[in-house]
């Protein structure tokens, strides 16, 4: 009777198991298993190819264009998901004083740039950046005197990009931090009120260790999602000007899609895959320490 009960329940248990295991080796496994495979492989972006080992590899480390589109890479994320996190962390600490329905006008402006698909965005950016009729270029003249072509200049383009995308995506950092900072308890705060402590003491002995997994979390998933750059990039400057923005995806696009070299993307897809893999292990390792400590 009960070994019947137990085969009923594991049963059970692998039915509701089987949709999401049957999608995920369809949907995710299968497809990296086939990038690995094709990396090893002349094969065209279309169709096998025969096998070359690690030829794709040698041929990558050799290239002085993917040097460049790895360092630009890291140029961005640098750029791009660290300010964002402390970006997002400020304006949720301002934020979330607020009360009512200013609280909540104030998150759905922060929040509307989120929704809007990256073609607008880059739209609406390209106009304000404009060098002859952009209403940026009046703060941009107040450093450098005169108007700057932005996405063609090599010192201003990838800086602008990293703008561009933070104004677009912090939103949703936004919520998080709100989102962490109303779970914190206010007898927390009332205790250490009445203790003397002051501002930023409560933010160092409160707020900042119990919003630390959240912190985490947005950094982690920021340092992700910037590793991943391509539609900003091929948007707005297309890898220039003089390849002071190609960037690792771009890369594969141009390898894949314009040279028909699916193994030779393939492999570039691989290295990043690696990459994401690496940072993703070190931020759960530095959520362990942080939460150890």
């Amino acid at each position: 009777m009960f070994a019947s009960e137990g085969r009923k329940k594991g049963l059970t248990a692998v039915l509701m198991v089987a949709p999401f295991v049957i999608v995920y080796l369809i949907v995710f496994a299968y497809p990296v298993y086939k990038m690995f495979a094709l990396s090893f492989t002349n094969a065209p972006l279309i169709g096998d190819g025969q096998w070359l080992g690690f030829d794709n590899y040698a041929k990558l480390f050799s290239q002085k264009l993917f040097y460049t589109s790895m360092w630009n890479t890291g140029y961005f994320v640098l750029l791009s998901a660290v300010p964002n996190t402390l970006i997002g962390l400020a304006l949720a600490l301002m934020v979330v004083r607020l009360e009512g329905r200013l609280q909540s006008l104030v998150l759905v402006l922060f929040f509307i740039p989120y929704i809007l698909p990256v073609s607008v965005v880059t739209t609406i950016w390209k106009w304000v950046l404009d060098q002859q009729f952009g209403i940026a270029q009046n703060v941009i003249q107040l450093f450098t005197g005169h108007p700057v072509s932005v996405f063609r200049d090599p010192i201003w383009a990838m800086p602008m990009v990293a703008f561009v995308t933070i104004w677009w995506t912090n939103g949703f950092n936004l919520l998080l931090f709100i989102a962490a900072l109303k779970n914190i308890p206010k007898d927390y705060y009332e205790a250490a009120a009445l203790d003397g402590a002051s501002r930023s003491q409560a933010f160092r002995r409160i707020t900042w260790p119990l919003i630390w997994p959240v912190t985490t979390l947005v950094l982690t998933l920021q340092l992700i999602l910037q590793l991943k750059i391509f539609d900003q990039i091929y948007l707005l400057t297309e890898g220039g000007p003089f390849n002071s923005t190609y960037v690792l995806l771009l890369l594969v696009y141009r390898e894949g899609f314009r040279l028909s070299h699916g193994g030779a993307a393939s492999a570039i897809a691989v290295i990043l895959f690696l990459i994401i893999v690496v940072v993703s292990v070190l931020q759960y390792q530095l959520l362990r320490v942080r939460r150890a400590s």
